[in-house]
């Protein structure tokens, strides 16, 4: 076949155009990184790589969620630990408060420190989060935590019983914080009787029950105290009936409830204006036979932590109670600031647990991240030095190519003669 000077002219002409896309190819696989410069060069392998960037990216959202959870979870943290160190401080206030020869100044002053510490506490209670929210009112995030009712002269809480979730990987969701009725409205109030002042029958002319032996009482009130709504209005009612002795023999006691005996029966002596022991109980009756003393047990409940120092703080500054009234008032704020304190403590716990719980999650995030974008850098992302090499192989093919051309382009007949 023979070759004219336009077809020689035109393959050398596009084999030169051709290393020079292959060039820019090259040139642009080493700027970019990239394997393939369009999808049509490796469909399988872009379509997998995609799969691997999606994941890649949900992982970046869940580092930010990670990222705010431990924000939220810190300040809740220190929130927590701030109210139980005022907690255990007014515990201390309180225990110092029962010192005998202290005089109403004296207890007016602690009162003072009582109700610094509360507004301390309400204060860290109604803490807001880096958004606004209240970080302890649930859903209700938007209301505050605590306020004081006028009316009923107590402070009560604003939110709900709903805990907000972030989701951190797929398929698991953390509680970014704790409500405060969980934290703050669950804790237990002092077991303990209605009223002090029994109800009497003649010939008692008085008649008084104390909680004396908190731990002992408390055993006697779980075992005996029934919740069911359907029981008769006296059904935790305890009675105290003193019977006149017969032929001589002293008076005589029964402890009851609700009109039927213990089992063993609760007997004994009744001296007047002596002290009769019962279940932790102290009960202090005057009068003659035959008389009845009646007392009821008080409903378990539950009573926060700000309501609590209410009302010890009334307690200190209420200078006409009796001894017994006001030790009791102590006896209730101890138990009860016991109660809190162990309520924040739990719940610090679980706190604990979250943030253990993230931080090994957040250990699995980074490797599988890692392991993700090997994968699709396997998949789509050149060797740098194979790139480079690629080019420079592609550099010297349009090098020789160009000079060739530039030989044909001098050639004439006269050098083949």
């Amino acid at each position: 076949m023979r070759l004219s000077n336009n077809l020689m002219y035109q393959g050398n002409i596009n084999k030169i155009l051709e290393n020079q896309q292959n060039v820019a190819n090259a040139q642009e696989r080493a700027n970019t990184g990239k394997k393939y410069l369009t999808t049509s060069e490796g469909p399988a392998a872009i379509s997998q790589a995609m799969l691997f960037t999606n994941s890649i990216e949900k992982n970046v959202q869940n580092t930010k969620n990670i990222n705010q959870l431990n924000g939220r979870l810190d300040t809740e943290e220190t929130v927590l630990k701030s109210i139980n160190l005022n907690i255990q401080s007014a515990e201390m206030l309180t225990i110092q408060a029962g010192n005998g020869s202290y005089d109403a100044t004296t207890k007016q002053g602690i009162a003072g420190e009582l109700h610094e510490l509360q507004q301390s506490i309400l204060s860290l209670v109604n803490t807001r989060a880096e958004d606004g929210k209240f970080i302890f009112s649930g859903y209700q995030d938007s209301s505050q935590t605590y306020t004081f009712d006028s009316t009923s002269n107590e402070y009560v809480y604003g939110g709900d019983q709903g805990q907000h979730k972030i989701t951190i990987t797929e398929g698991v969701d953390i509680k970014s914080s704790d409500n405060g009725f969980d934290i703050f409205e669950k804790v237990d109030a002092r077991l303990n009787v209605v009223s002090n002042e029994g109800t009497l029958t003649p010939s008692l002319t008085k008649g008084t029950v104390y909680v004396d032996k908190q731990s002992e009482f408390d055993t006697f009130h779980e075992k005996y105290y029934n919740p069911d709504p359907a029981a008769t209005a006296t059904a935790n009612t305890i009675n105290v009936v003193i019977t006149a002795g017969v032929a001589g023999a002293p008076d005589q006691y029964e402890i009851m409830q609700d009109g039927l005996p213990f089992v063993p029966a609760v007997v004994g002596e009744y001296t007047d204006g002596e002290t009769i022991e019962f279940a932790g109980m102290k009960l202090n009756l005057e009068g003659s036979a035959p008389g009845q003393m009646d007392f009821e047990l008080e409903k378990p409940k539950k009573e926060n932590i700000l309501n609590t120092l209410e009302s010890l703080i009334n307690g200190l500054n209420d200078s006409s109670l009796s001894e017994e009234d006001y030790q009791q008032v102590l006896a209730t704020g101890l138990i009860q600031l016991k109660s809190a304190s162990e309520q924040v403590v739990f719940t610090q716990a679980s706190l604990g647990g979250r943030m253990k719980a993230i931080d090994q999650i957040t250990d699995s995030n980074s490797g599988l991240d890692i392991n993700n974008k090997a994968s699709r850098s396997d998949l789509i992302e050149i060797d740098t030095a194979a790139a480079i090499s690629d080019l420079g192989k592609q550099e010297v093919a349009l090098q020789v190519s160009q000079a060739t051309f530039g030989r044909l382009a001098n050639l004439s007949l006269f050098d083949y003669l």
